[in-house]
């Protein structure tokens, strides 16, 4: 029993700790704080190329730690944030940020899925107003059928009766 409980909070911890855990290499940490902070922040926000949707600050693959390297060595080089962001769009493409900017040739991305959701939404509404509308019409009392009607009826019902005897 102790060595089932053991194992339980073994593999519990490692379940908690699994998504603490980070890809950046302890030689890669820059000895400024300040700026190995900057280069954190920078690394959540880019794509790692070889996994695509994730960023390079947990990704494990090469690429991303050359790109780790590269956002490193220009924010060293005295680069803002968004010349950083910049250089490397230039060289990969907007491809490359896990969240693309807000742009003319971004737009279609940006405003689909709200245009979905609306759209849906409005299908929605008029499928329920047109069903509610359908069910009133169902529920309306329909005038009683004439007096040649219901001799038709007869007559069918009759001849039907004799043919399955």
């Amino acid at each position: 029993m102790r060595k089932l409980l053991a194992a339980l909070l073994i593999a519990g911890s490692t379940i908690v700790a699994a998504p603490l855990a980070h890809a950046v290499q302890p030689d890669e940490v820059m000895a400024d704080p300040a700026k190995e902070a900057r280069a954190r922040e920078l690394s959540r926000e880019l794509r790692c190329m070889v996994c695509q949707n994730q960023s390079i600050d947990d990704s494990d693959a090469t690429l991303a730690k050359d790109l780790r390297l590269l956002v490193r060595e220009r924010i060293a080089a005295g680069d803002s944030n968004k010349q950083v962001i910049d250089y490397l769009v230039s060289r990969y493409g907007e491809f490359v940020l896990l969240k693309p900017r807000f742009e003319t040739h971004t737009l279609l991305l940006w405003l689909l899925p709200p245009l979905v959701l609306v759209a849906g939404g409005l299908g929605l509404w008029l499928h329920i107003r047109r069903r509610g509308r359908d069910a009133a019409r169902a529920t309306e009392v329909s005038k009683p059928l004439s007096a040649d009607e219901q001799a038709r009826i007869d007559k069918l019902l009759a001849e039907g009766a004799d043919q399955a005897r």
